[in-house]
């Protein structure tokens, strides 16, 4: 049974990096386009980047572009999200997940198109 899970985040400053990681177990991650969301308190999911199966595909939001690096480690099953420059409103419950379509805009902007998804991990950004 395909299960991912999400670790690394925490307290930081504004300013501040933090990495998200992003395992799986039951399935190998390398097959799938992997997306990161992110849930604010009150607000909507939204999909911040996505990296395909192939290491070029890769997307950003705008909000977070320039700031944030989605990579991935297919020896150690492994999805990572670096986030730099770290912004108040970065602060969310950030969540990794799975899907079968190409990575990109179309495809981050539908969350229901993301089969598998983990747990989630809390980023907190504040001074």
């Amino acid at each position: 049974q395909e299960q991912l899970v999400e670790s690394g985040g925490n307290l930081a400053q504004p300013g501040g990096s933090l990495r998200l990681a992003c395992a799986a177990s039951g399935s190998t991650l390398a097959s799938y386009t992997i997306g990161w969301f992110r849930q604010a308190p009150g607000k909507e999911r939204e999909g911040v980047s996505c990296i395909g199966v192939n290491d070029g595909d890769t997307y950003y939001s705008d909000s977070v572009k320039g700031r944030f690096t989605i990579s991935k480690d297919n020896t150690k099953n492994a999805v990572y999200l670096q986030v730099n420059n770290l912004k108040p409103e970065d602060t969310a419950m950030y969540y990794c997940a799975t899907s079968l379509f190409l990575c990109g805009s179309p495809t981050l902007s539908r969350p229901n198109l993301f089969a598998s998804w983990g747990q989630g991990t809390q980023v907190t950004v504040s001074s």
